[in-house]
């Protein structure tokens, strides 16, 4: 899977990050979202994909690797 964000339409709420640490960030400077990892693990694929679900801005894209 890779893993993309619109940081231009973030707008910081937080719940990728709560959602998937491992994943996502919010940068220290605007408090919008970075992506450590955007081709994680397998194993954190439930918890990306629920990160995408919950985000109110709908920023986050799954695509196949």
């Amino acid at each position: 899977m890779r893993v993309r964000a619109d940081r231009e339409r973030c707008i910081g709420a937080g719940l990728c990050v709560l959602t998937a640490p491992e994943v996502f960030e919010h940068d220290d400077d605007e408090g919008l979202v970075i992506i450590l990892e955007a081709t994680p693990a397998a194993h954190h694929r439930d918890n990306v994909e629920l990160a995408r679900r919950l985000c109110p801005a709908g920023v986050i894209s799954v695509e196949p690797a």
